[in-house]
């Protein structure tokens, strides 16, 4: 199960993940996503993410491609981004 916290400054707004980040999540993030059009900078705090799948690798790596900021992003899904696990995700 994957829960999502929010938090806006101004220009800024943070989602905090914890759980689980799985594919079927996926849409609704982007939706939460798409309705920041008055936000310079988008944040998706990863620390508490216990959990990926590989469609939730590549939407990750395709937000950091988009400008979002992965912040506490852990070790594991570096990697997998940097190996290209990634890529291609098409939102």
């Amino acid at each position: 199960m994957l829960r999502i916290q929010s938090f806006a400054d101004g220009k800024f707004a943070t989602f905090a993940f914890s759980g689980r980040l799985a594919d079927s999540a996926l849409f609704e993030i982007q939706e939460l996503l798409n309705f920041q059009v008055e936000v310079r900078q988008v944040t998706l705090d990863l620390e508490e993410l216990r959990l990926v799948d590989r469609e939730a690798v590549r939407f990750l790596a395709a937000c950091e491609a988009r400008g979002i900021k992965l912040k506490n992003c852990p070790p594991y899904i570096r990697e997998w981004i940097g190996t290209g696990s990634g890529t291609g995700y098409e939102p």
